[in-house]
């Protein structure tokens, strides 16, 4: 080979060097300026990972309560459709005899007819 494609070749070798010494420098510098940043963040991040945990178990309970306060719903309506339901079939009962004791048609003493009619509907 001859001297200048020596010096050529040292010459790219050198500039070759000189790149990776600049972009190692680069590369140590970015590291020393961004890590404290980094490690800031990474700490965040396990903040809020603790965090959506607990909130997400909240929610879990908030969910199961509300789904236990439905179901308590549910069964009071419940309650009430058949408590309606009897106070209507005993209203039904009860009209039904006030209509009998309206219809019986009584001579009389209205006193007397009136404790007659009551001491006939006790059983008396």
């Amino acid at each position: 080979m001859t001297g200048f494609s020596w010096k050529a070749a040292g010459l790219v070798l050198a500039a070759l060097l000189l790149f990776a010494a600049g972009a190692g420098l680069g590369v140590w510098l970015a590291a020393g300026h961004y890590r404290p940043q980094l490690d800031q963040v990474g700490r965040d991040l396990g903040s809020c990972r603790t965090a959506r945990s607990n909130l997400e178990t909240l929610v879990g309970d908030q969910n199961a309560a509300i789904a236990g306060l439905a179901n308590q719903a549910e069964q009071r309506q419940a309650k009430a459709t058949k408590a309606l339901a009897d106070a209507q079939q005993q209203a039904g009962q009860h009209y039904a005899k006030a209509q009998r004791l309206q219809q019986e048609h009584t001579d009389g003493d209205p006193a007397q007819v009136a404790a007659d009619i009551i001491d006939k509907e006790l059983g008396l």
